[in-house]
């Protein structure tokens, strides 16, 4: 069998296709005797007989490490400059009351961006004036909601949400905090970045306009203004863009000062990982050291304080903890230039990470089951949608005697794919579970086709005997 037909250029042929690559997978990933793979002290074959497949499995020891190293590293360097640090966890990236409280016993604030969003966090127990409340399209409930509970701070987006804000701080009797999300003209993506003067995007308001609008926010009496946000990307692997980004938004951020208080400049988010061998992203200190350094440059530069900074981590934090499991369907070898392709297809795909459909992302496989010796093999890890863009992993290598059977595990799954499953193909959405000291439990229930059609309003329930039958199922 060939071993490299249409290969990317990044991915080498590895020595041992059952070596789990160092940061790729959780920090708790392991062999056992067996072969088999274990994750925080629990057996992958075991969790998949207890909960099935596909099935999203979660370091809890690791999401809650990530968020004490990102908050100890971000106050170490900042408080070097003479700055304090608040640290948000972007729940888009993965929310669920778990993960919620998780983030929140380390210290971490919770960035919710949706009134869903806001209702898990608020069900989870946080205190509300550790939210803040993003989006580009918020609705007048979801604002009116936000403000009412007593949300921490809520991002304006666009012009027309001063008044909308606004007027709900009236109507509800307070006054809310409010920072302005401003276009820097700075795009990063993993270790690039390019500086534009203009940027085309629904997120934001050009920085040029920020002055104005600061001045109408000030102008109403239920708002109080806090600073500048500013987004600039995502799967950033240094602090290049970031400091580009913080110079410019310093700078209007000293002419915000001669019309009142400015306390805060919220850098945003999108710190990257490793999703493959070839990822080398930057730690986390360094980043968080290059942008200090950026921050205390450009306030000295102006003569002017170094305002409380605020970050928007979510990646980082839960996106390398967390693997999915699925068994192998059927194997195929298919002729393409250069030799065979196998394409290894799987009980899931798209509809639990809509990822590599949407943008391209790379994913690692390894067969979690077993170890053997077989030759490494270029393999294509397929989903069982009925889309040809259905890939789960693109291009890994596998032991070349993968089969039927085989209980497959994807590394870095952590982030973004519960947040964007479906049911496409009236699949369910699988389970997400919990591993730490060798104990496993769920924390996201997953759906059943008697979830599903529960939802149908074409299916009759003229009986309670019926209804109870179908909650029954669940």
């Amino acid at each position: 069998m060939a071993t490299r037909p249409s290969a990317p250029a990044w991915l080498d042929v590895p020595v041992d296709a059952n070596a789990l690559a160092d940061g790729v997978w959780p920090d708790s990933a392991a062999r056992d005797d067996d072969g088999r793979l274990v994750i925080a002290g629990v057996d992958a074959v075991e969790l998949a007989a207890r909960f099935g497949t596909p099935l999203y499995v979660t370091d809890e020891a690791q999401v809650r490490a990530r968020a004490v190293r990102v908050l100890d590293a971000f106050g170490t360097a900042f408080a070097g400059i003479g700055a304090s640090v608040a640290v948000y966890y972007a729940g888009k990236a993965f929310l669920s009351t778990e993960v919620a409280r998780w983030v929140a016993d380390a210290g971490l604030n919770i960035d919710v961006c949706s009134g869903g969003e806001l209702a898990v966090a608020l069900a989870a127990g946080i205190d509300p004036a550790r939210l803040g409340f993003h989006g580009n399209n918020k609705s007048i409930a979801e604002i009116e909601r936000a403000v009412s509970v007593g949300v921490g701070t809520i991002v304006i987006d666009s012009r027309v949400e001063i008044d909308r804000v606004a007027d709900a701080a009236a109507r509800t009797g307070r006054v809310q905090a409010v920072r302005l999300r401003v276009n820097s003209g700075v795009h990063a993506h993993t270790h690039e970045f390019l500086a534009t003067a203009h940027e085309d995007q629904k997120f934001g308001v050009p920085l040029d306009d920020a002055p104005e609008l600061v001045a109408a926010i000030r102008d109403r009496g239920g708002l109080r203004f806090l600073g500048l946000h500013c987004h600039i990307g995502s799967q950033i692997f240094d602090a290049g863009g970031f400091a580009e980004s913080a110079a410019r938004l310093i700078a209007v951020h000293a002419e915000l000062l001669t019309g009142g208080d400015v306390p805060e400049l919220n850098l945003g988010g999108g710190f990257g990982i490793a999703y493959t061998s070839a990822d080398e992203p930057t730690p986390i200190e360094r980043i968080a050291a290059g942008m200090a350094e950026a921050v205390g440059a450009a306030c000295s530069s102006r003569g002017i304080p170094v305002p409380r900074i605020a970050i928007e981590p979510g990646r980082y934090i839960v996106g390398s903890a967390g693997i999915t499991l699925y068994e192998v369907g059927t194997v195929k070898p298919v002729e393409v230039d250069g030799g065979v392709r196998t394409y290894v297809s799987v009980d899931g795909g798209m509809s639990d990470n809509a990822r590599p459909a949407l943008y391209g992302a790379d994913y690692s496989a390894r067969i979690a089951s077993r170890v053997t010796d077989a030759a490494p093999a270029l393999v294509r890890v397929a989903g069982k949608h009925c889309e040809s863009g259905d890939i789960v992993v693109d291009a890994d290598y596998l032991p070349g005697d993968v089969r039927p059977g085989d209980l497959l595990a994807v590394a870095a799954t952590g982030a973004y794919c519960w947040s964007l499953a479906s049911n496409y193909n009236y699949l369910g959405r699988p389970s997400v579970v919990a591993v730490r000291d060798g104990a496993a439990r769920i924390i996201v229930r997953g759906e059943t086709e008697a979830d599903l059609l529960s939802r149908d309003a074409g299916i009759p329930l003229p009986t309670t005997a019926g209804t109870d039958a179908l909650e029954g199922a669940r």
